[in-house]
């Protein structure tokens, strides 16, 4: 797919955690491809400056409080009239804990950034995504998800795997109308927050552990995003798209 070029011109994309990562990456690439791009983050600094930089649309907004996200969804719908593409990608952690050091903050916190968010977001999107020839759910998962084979956060893990079968449920509910929905599954993706959470011989040992011997790259994610939102994945839904290097072989 790295040879592909792709067009999304006339389509309407809404990504979250457009600020950082392979959300901004994510964001630079459908508005390269023509696409009407909003970005949803929390981080207004570095969301302003994406958006900025591709011509897209920033809306400051927390996916986990759902006032906010009625609010950003309400906004689009107003300027647009319907949605072609939901990229749900916020998400992450910030300390790797055990089940018995995780505190009843640190998991609620973490399973409604991961999990809440894909909910609300999804459910908002979902009339502007009727309004669409092809509507696309895509949700970033996690190989934290599928299985476990180094050390993560608890309620990190429960969540992606929760991420999968909400993606199945609104893969079956919603097949009849023509939208699909869909989860990447990346491992180690060497982004900022993957630099800020583990430190230099942790991350050596990982990529000891992947057959391809190197970590994901945020362009290997994205180039799986435009495959996804594209007319040819119209028959593929309810599905894991494993992105790993070889690391776990499902």
């Amino acid at each position: 797919m790295g040879n592909v070029t792709w067009d999304f011109t006339e389509k309407v994309v809404v990504i979250t955690g457009s600020a950082i990562g392979i959300g901004a990456g994510a964001v630079r690439a459908f508005s390269d491809a023509g696409a009407r791009v909003y970005g949803l983050d929390v981080d207004s600094t570095r969301g302003t400056q994406v958006a900025a930089e591709t011509g897209s649309t920033f809306l400051a907004c927390d996916i986990t409080d759902r006032s906010a996200v009625v609010t950003a969804f309400a906004e689009i719908g107003e300027a647009t009239s319907r949605l072609d593409v939901l990229i749900n990608n916020a998400g992450g952690f910030w300390e790797q804990l055990t089940t018995e050091t995780t505190s009843e903050t640190e998991w609620d916190k973490v399973i409604d950034l991961n999990l809440k968010g894909v909910f609300l977001c999804s459910q908002q999107a979902i009339p502007l995504l009727r309004e669409s020839s092809s509507g696309r759910i895509i949700t970033l998962g996690s190989l934290a998800g599928q299985t476990t084979m180094y050390r993560s956060s608890p309620p990190y893990a429960a969540a992606k795997a929760g991420v999968q079968a909400l993606s199945r449920v609104l893969a079956y509910e919603l097949a009849a109308e023509g939208i699909t929905s869909n989860v990447i599954a990346p491992s180690a993706v060497l982004t900022d927050r993957i630099l800020e959470v583990r430190g230099p011989e942790e991350r050596a040992r990982t990529q000891a552990t992947i057959p391809l011997g190197r970590y994901g790259e945020v362009d290997d994610i994205v180039r799986w995003m435009l495959f996804l939102a594209s007319e040819e994945s119209a028959y593929m839904t309810g599905q894991i798209v494993t992105v790993n290097g070889g690391r776990f072989m499902a």
